[in-house]
């Protein structure tokens, strides 16, 4: 099989499943998406692997990555309070993850301080408004580690922005929106369709940050 041919079947297989996943969601089918959701992210990872991802630095930043962030995924899965907070710490060093790979691609400043006043911004209002949430349901120890967690977010957007590649800038962003949603539906109040709202921006700013980021490395290295 040629590599064009795995990445085709490899993308295909990952939409087939992300589309289940959002299905599932939507038809509030719990068990389909305990099946479908850790699936995708095995989907991604084989993507990744099949873009040249463990042939550069940034391929294994990312892989590292998509790896923590499954755990992540398992860990959501369950309904809990420890299941939340191992998700949270999961997904934090997943974030920290992606964040090396980004910075591995180089940085531009005037990007990454548009980008930086933006994420100021959130943190401010509706970030402020989700760590109070937190700290309300679960003391200071889930305030502070949501406050970490958005941190990290936000710095993840920067240096995203920081890249100057579209995809990644685009795909920081969307998962922003996903985690953002997520903490406000959470902590702060139920909003409509918060569920497959949060879903569908995980995904797409996962691949966008994916693609996004390996096209530039295995282009810069000469894999591709």
């Amino acid at each position: 099989m040629t590599v064009a041919a795995a990445v085709a079947l490899a993308a295909l297989v990952l939409a087939a499943l992300v589309v289940a996943t959002w299905a599932a969601v939507w038809r509030a089918a719990p068990r389909v998406e305990m099946v479908t959701k850790p699936l995708a992210l095995l989907a991604l990872i084989a993507l990744a692997v099949t873009l040249g991802a463990p042939g550069t630095d940034v391929g294994v930043s990312v892989l590292v990555a998509l790896g923590l962030a499954l755990v992540g995924d398992v860990f959501l899965l369950g309904s809990g309070a420890r299941s939340f907070v191992g998700g949270l710490g999961a997904f934090l060093l997943s974030d920290l993850a992606y964040l090396v790979a980004f910075v591995m691609l180089g940085f531009h400043w005037i990007p990454a301080l548009v980008v930086l006043v933006l994420a100021l911004f959130v943190l401010r209002t509706a970030g402020h408004r989700v760590q109070a949430g937190a700290t309300r349901e679960g003391g200071p120890w889930l305030g502070g580690g949501t406050t970490a967690y958005m941190l990290v977010l936000s710095a993840l957007a920067v240096t995203a922005a920081g890249t100057a590649l579209p995809l990644v800038l685009a795909g920081a962003l969307v998962f922003l929106v996903s985690d953002l949603v997520l903490g406000l539906d959470r902590f702060v109040g139920p909003r409509a369709r918060a569920d497959l709202v949060v879903m569908v921006t995980y995904h797409v700013g996962q691949v966008l940050m994916v693609v996004g980021a390996l096209t530039s490395a295995t282009a810069s290295s000469g894999l591709r």
